[in-house]
């Protein structure tokens, strides 16, 4: 079912394509906002349920229990992004490339030791979001500069594109060597890389990581929480997950609005934008990764 779902994101994210040379920009920017404060939240904004069914002990994780920490997480986020911006960007990037990494190859199952799979997932997410960097260091340059007040350089970009892919390689060199799923999609992997280089060349950065955080990320992990939370997947199971997260997904709207207005005159949309959605990853990305060790343990 997976291999089907990227089908479609290659067909949907050449049709992001068609986009780019159909609107200017701004209008790029715009869309890429809609999309991912509406479809990209959604696939987060079951989190609570999640965390819910992942509890063993249902009497210690009541609702507001869970729902209060949950918040305390994204405010702490919130409050070190505003605080200390260049470690809050620096972690935001690491969780995002695990957690991307650990989405996307999860359900291949690779057959080697813990460590390495954990570092290849990081190591994969970090070149998936470097090959976004590279293809587009001017808006890249712009965004650090008005969240952390920092100016980086083109050739601080390239020089972590190339000590990334490194790593990937030598990492992905090991993996090839332990684990035989590996060495059976090397081939279509590669071809995935092709099309983000592709599609991250054509687009502008936040274009571009519009198409692969909603096409490449966000639809897969909906299909894997739909799977994890009702054992099934469809058209009625994918309305019970929706109609869950939109409580959820409102408060996530409200939330961004109300952070925006409190701090607009203060930075730049940017840097809101990018500040709320790693405040959101932080504790996702360990609900998500918790939901795929129970996955193994029931496999098991």
């Amino acid at each position: 079912m997976m291999s089907k779902i990227y089908n479609i994101s290659i067909v949907l994210s050449f049709g992001g394509l068609w986009v780019t040379s159909m609107f200017s920009s701004q209008s790029e920017t715009l869309l890429g906002f809609i999309l991912i404060f509406s479809f990209g939240m959604l696939h987060g904004s079951n989190d609570i349920l999640l965390i819910d069914s992942l509890s063993e002990d249902k009497v210690g994780y009541p609702f507001l229990r869970v729902l209060s920490t949950y918040l305390l997480t994204v405010i702490l986020a919130v409050v070190i992004f505003y605080i200390l911006p260049v470690m809050a960007i620096g972690l935001f990037i690491l969780f995002s490339a695990f957690h991307f990494g650990e989405q996307h190859w999860e359900y291949r199952k690779l057959t080697t030791d813990k460590l390495i799979i954990n570092l290849f997932y990081l190591s994969y997410g970090m070149l998936v979001l470097q090959l976004l960097f590279i293809l587009n260091p001017k808006d890249v340059i712009d965004v650090v500069t008005s969240i952390t007040s920092y100016t980086i350089n083109y050739q601080f970009i390239l020089f972590t594109f190339i000590i990334t892919t490194i790593l990937f390689l030598i990492v992905s060199i090991y993996v090839c060597i332990k684990s035989l799923t590996f060495r059976q999609v090397l081939l279509q992997e590669f071809f995935y890389l092709l099309v983000f280089a592709v599609v991250f060349k054509v687009s502008s950065l936040i274009w571009g990581f519009t198409i692969y955080f909603i096409f490449w990320h966000s639809i897969p992990s909906l299909y894997e929480q739909v799977k994890f939370l009702y054992k099934a997947f469809n058209k009625a199971t994918i309305l019970k997950y929706c109609k869950n997260a939109v409580p959820y997904w409102v408060a996530s709207i409200i939330g961004i609005l109300i952070v925006y207005l409190f701090f607009k005159d203060q930075t730049i949309f940017y840097a809101i934008f990018f500040s709320f959605i790693a405040a959101v990853t932080f504790p996702h990305a360990l609900v998500i990764n918790k939901m795929f060790k129970n996955k193994k343990k029931q496999s098991n």
